[in-house]
């Protein structure tokens, strides 16, 4: 039988995922899942770019901002070096950091173009009373 020209990409791709699953940071391990689940702090602090600059919590965001950057430096410095941990705190310390500047009144707006700003809900218009509803004294 001939081997197809599909085999050494096919073995190659399979050595890699076995590589990527048996690493020491890899996905049996909570040194992959705790990055990953830390993600949803990033995505929280993008969607606080809307939020009014009263409302944003000083020592919250002081907190994250320092904790971002503390296990940013944490994660060049441990065998073997989690990149995914790097990456995810790098963003931490960043969203924070912005946030930090709006509080501090150092930059008014966030130029992303995903970031817009509240619309104002518009009033809705009166609703019909329902067929057979009893009707009130100034729907009369």
């Amino acid at each position: 039988e001939t081997p197809s020209l599909l085999h050494p990409v096919v073995m190659s791709s399979a050595s890699r995922f076995s590589a990527f699953w048996n690493h020491p940071a890899g996905p049996k391990t909570i040194h992959f899942w705790a990055p990953a689940m830390k993600w949803g702090l990033v995505v929280a602090g993008i969607n606080d770019l809307n939020r009014p600059v009263d409302k944003i919590s000083l020592p919250q965001t002081s907190a994250l901002a320092a904790t971002g950057l503390i296990w940013s430096r944490y994660a060049t410095q441990i065998i073997p070096v989690n990149y995914s941990l790097l990456s995810v705190n790098i963003f931490v310390a960043l969203t924070s950091c912005i946030q930090l500047a709006r509080k501090y009144g150092l930059i008014d707006t966030v130029p992303l173009p995903f970031v817009t700003k509240k619309q104002e809900p518009v009033a809705s218009p009166p609703v019909a009373p329902a067929l057979g509803a009893p009707q009130t004294k100034n729907q009369q």
